[in-house]
């Protein structure tokens, strides 16, 4: 069998290869590096609280300098370079008080890149947009790839490797952005009109309140999965096994999430998502051996995953003329910015008042609701003929 390879389309894979490699490299050392510094607990938290505010608000504003002045290209390549300014920056600063402006000005540059790129992918494939998939998998590779690496460059020369490793990658990622084939597009002096075209458009509402919604549940796998397996008595090795399942299912749900996409459409798949969200937050509830919860990580390809390309092409799909950039970004800071935050909160809240099993039981209904929710205002406006 001939395997064929879409030239066109390497430079994608190697942006996200790398970019996503980079964050393996240095996002899950943050806060070690934070302790290491001499820095308590609320002071690591107001850190670690700061990249999904500036996801949620800069995203946005590059998203829609980028269309208002179509010279995507160039604000990449300054947001990729700010970014990298800034974490060199960081390996350097000592106080929590100097930590603050740089790590704020870090993830506000780096805020924008995913999605601008995103964006670019989609015009790239055109009428293939739902091989999006196929691309972004490449930085669930590199992350794999990336991750184990970093970790014996660090365990054995110390914590200063993660940035070095962040920085060469994200060189890399400078270099492949410079060359991806970015299209003029956008609407100029029309920005403003297709903004208030999308903000008048009542499918945005209904598909960002579900996208806010799984940001919250998202938000209780990130940040609390951890500390309810170390309750259950999970060793520390065990806990890295989870995040290998976990990135192991995110590469056959994007492989494949072509064919899922024009069999059952985006709308099907982010619904399909947010009920297996459901069943994958009670098995956490419910089940007390830490080894029976291993399985359940390979739940996480449908629901990351596919929310993720289900999401971003449906994003795309709703999105007026020009404006792809501008709905990318707000898909992305809406799950990954104000759903992030959200949840934070309101699962540490829950944590703290009734346990892991208790937060993670009460987590689901509420992604239960959101998805029978989203199905049956989707109905009515395809009844109303949205």
């Amino acid at each position: 069998m001939k395997v064929v390879i879409d030239r066109s389309m390497i430079l994608p894979k190697l942006f996200y290869f790398f970019q996503y490699g980079a964050w393996a490299s240095l996002g899950p050392y943050l806060v070690i590096y934070y302790q290491n510094l001499g820095l308590v607990g609320s002071q690591i938290g107001v850190l670690a609280s700061i990249p999904p505010l500036m996801t949620l608000i800069g995203s946005p504003i590059w998203g829609g300098l980028a269309d208002a002045t179509r010279k995507t290209r160039a604000l990449l390549g300054v947001a990729i370079t700010l970014t990298m300014g800034m974490v060199l920056v960081m390996s350097f600063t000592r106080s929590f008080w100097l930590l603050i402006p740089v790590v704020i000005l870090y993830a506000f540059n780096n805020a924008p890149i995913i999605p601008l790129v995103d964006s670019t992918v989609m015009d790239m494939l055109g009428e293939r947009r739902t091989q999006y998939g196929r691309q972004r998998l490449w930085g669930a590779i590199g992350w794999g790839v990336a991750a184990p690496i970093a970790g014996a460059l660090i365990e054995r020369y110390g914590l200063r490797w993660a940035f070095y490793a962040f920085l060469v990658q994200m060189f890399i990622v400078l270099l492949v952005t410079l060359r991806l084939p970015i299209s003029p597009g956008g609407l100029g002096k029309r920005f403003w009109a297709g903004v208030r075209q999308l903000l008048h458009d009542k499918r945005w509402g209904v598909f960002l309140g579900v996208v806010f919604i799984s940001g919250i549940g998202g938000s209780s796998i990130h940040n609390f999965l951890f500390l309810h397996l170390d309750g259950l008595g999970a060793s520390e090795t065990l806990m890295g096994i989870f995040l290998t399942v976990a990135t192991l299912s995110e590469l056959p749900v994007f492989f494949f999430s072509d064919r899922m996409l024009n069999r059952w459409g985006a709308r099907n798949l982010i619904a399909f998502s947010l009920f297996v969200f459901v069943l994958r937050a009670m098995a956490y509830a419910f089940i007390k051996s830490p080894w029976l919860s291993l399985p359940v990580q390979l739940l996480h390809g449908l629901t990351f995953s596919i929310m993720w390309a289900a999401g971003s092409m449906y994003a795309r799909q709703i999105a007026p003329a020009g404006m792809g950039a501008t709905a990318q970004s707000l898909f992305i800071s809406t799950n990954f910015g104000l759903g992030a935050m959200a949840g934070a909160l309101i699962c540490g809240a829950l944590y703290q008042a009734i346990g892991s099993a208790g937060m993670y039981f009460w987590m689901g209904c509420a992604i239960l609701a959101a998805a029978v929710a989203f199905v049956l205002l989707v109905r009515n406006q395809q009844e109303a003929g949205k």
